[in-house]
């Protein structure tokens, strides 16, 4: 009777725990927020989202997925209904894509903003207002699968072809020719370091008497330098002798001056003057001149003076002179 007892309390027990854990697991789970609901439908396959998946508005959970099946309206269509929190900013240009979340392959609903009108979809036969649906990167990608795997084969058919046996040989050829060429380098570089030794070797042995010759000269054109230095220290002593106040050049200019002095006393007084005397001297010559030629055309008047002259005998109007006549008294 006792160990009945036992087992009723260990019963008892074990439903109140049941009961609390339950009740525990319901108060942890409640969900007291106010939704709005939404359609989405679609033609594309939905594998990987399951019921209670996440509603993502731009990657912020704003709800959940509470029903997936069949559109009744469209047939072959797939219909997601989601439950979305009241203050998510749904607007007419919000659309729906599904995502994925990693390499677990389990999607979830992602709704965003196309940030442009877009055409309103009508709703269901619930009445319940729905979404657009756009395709997933990863649709697109299984839409583009078969033209991804042909433009995959032309290339391999192009690989094939370059792979080709003919083509084969060629390659073999090119190598083989590479491989003569890299030869050829080889005997080059032989035949340089050859060259080298006997030829450059003797020239570098020449390098140091050079280098010697090289400081020989540069010493000669040090003690050139000095010797340029001492010429220009001499000449700049020279310049300053020339240029002191009792120097050369001012002796120079003073003997200048005096000259220019000079000349401007033989302008302004000595040519004037000589300039006078040498007209008075040509008035003097042209004077003479007509008393030589007065002289020359009347040369009597030396004897008689410059005045008219009486023509002689046999000269045109030569008078012959009459004797004078007796007076009284007087015989002739």
């Amino acid at each position: 009777m006792e160990n009945k007892s036992h087992a009723l309390v260990a019963g008892l027990f074990v439903v109140l725990m049941a009961a609390l854990a339950a009740g525990l697991a319901m108060w942890l789970t409640r969900d007291n927020g106010s939704y709005h609901s939404y359609e989405l439908t679609s033609r594309e396959g939905v594998s990987g989202l399951q019921p209670q998946a996440a509603v993502r508005y731009k990657g912020v959970a704003v709800g959940k997925v509470t029903h997936i099946g069949f559109d009744p309206q469209v047939r072959g269509n797939v219909l997601i209904r989601i439950a979305v929190e009241d203050g998510t900013p749904i607007t007419p240009t919000t659309f729906a894509v599904l995502g994925y979340q990693g390499v677990t392959g389990l999607a979830y609903v992602l709704l965003n903003d196309a940030g442009e009108p877009q055409a309103a979809v009508p709703p269901g036969a619930s009445g319940i207002p729905r979404l657009p649906l756009r395709s997933s990167p990863f649709s697109q990608l299984a839409d583009q699968g078969p033209e991804i795997l042909a433009q995959v084969q032309t290339a391999m058919r192009h690989l094939n072809d370059l792979l080709s046996d003919q083509n084969q040989q060629l390659f073999t050829q090119a190598l083989t020719q590479m491989g003569q060429a890299a030869g050829s380098v080889n005997s080059l570089s032989q035949s340089l370091q050859a060259t080298v030794t006997q030829r450059l070797d003797p020239a570098l042995a020449a390098f140091p008497a050079l280098a010697r010759n090289a400081d020989k000269a540069l010493e000669s054109m040090q003690s050139a330098g000095a010797n340029v230095s001492v010429m220009a220290r001499e000449m700049g002593r020279t310049a300053e002798r020339l240029n002191a106040p009792d120097g050369a050049l001012e002796q120079a200019r003073v003997g200048a001056q005096t000259l220019v002095r000079a000349a401007d006393r033989l302008n302004t007084s000595t040519l004037p003057r000589i300039e006078r005397a040498s007209d008075a001297t040509a008035r003097a010559a042209r004077q003479f001149g007509r008393v030589a030629e007065g002289v020359s055309d009347n040369p009597q008047s030396l004897i008689y003076g410059s005045g008219h002259a009486f023509p002689g005998p046999g000269e045109s109007g030569f008078v012959a002179p009459t004797a004078p006549s007796a007076g009284p008294g007087k015989t002739p």
